[in-house]
């Protein structure tokens, strides 16, 4: 068989898109955390991390060995006119630091009255509702992104 016989290679599939998530609620002293996946297009808040510095990421990694995501979601938080300020840059850092650590993606998500709209809501666990909405919001984004 000469190269001219060789059938030509197949192109590789497109990337799979992350299918399961952990998102995270960011905030100096809690962290909400809430798991979902695309199947269902929705997240359930899971727990709400209250170490900080250090001990915050070894409860991080403990959840993200148990529930194996493909990617993470952080809300990030900004003045209701768009404008960042330190608790945006907290949070960016934050998403930042997950990325670096524990090699996955991190997508950022606009989590503006997320907090405000779960305490209406009558919630538990506010921050751990917050990431749950946040994620939901995000699997929104891509379904309706995918759609076009």
């Amino acid at each position: 068989m000469t190269a001219a016989d060789t059938p030509p290679a197949r192109p590789s599939p497109p990337p799979r898109p992350p299918q399961t998530f952990l998102a995270f609620d960011y905030g100096l002293k809690r962290t909400g955390v809430a798991s979902g996946n695309r199947l269902l297009g929705h997240g359930s808040p899971l727990t709400t991390v209250t170490a900080e510095g250090d001990a915050r990421f070894v409860k991080i990694a403990a959840l993200i060995r148990e529930w194996q995501p493909d990617a993470l979601v952080v809300g990030i938080p900004f003045h209701p006119d768009g404008a960042a300020h330190d608790n945006t840059r907290r949070a960016q850092r934050f998403a930042r630091q997950l990325q670096g650590r524990f090699r996955l993606p991190v997508f950022e998500v606009d989590e503006r009255y997320s907090t405000t709209e779960v305490l209406a809501s009558g919630a538990r666990d506010a921050d751990a509702a917050a990431a749950a909405l946040l994620l939901t919001q995000y699997l929104d984004e891509q379904e309706r992104k995918e759609s076009r």
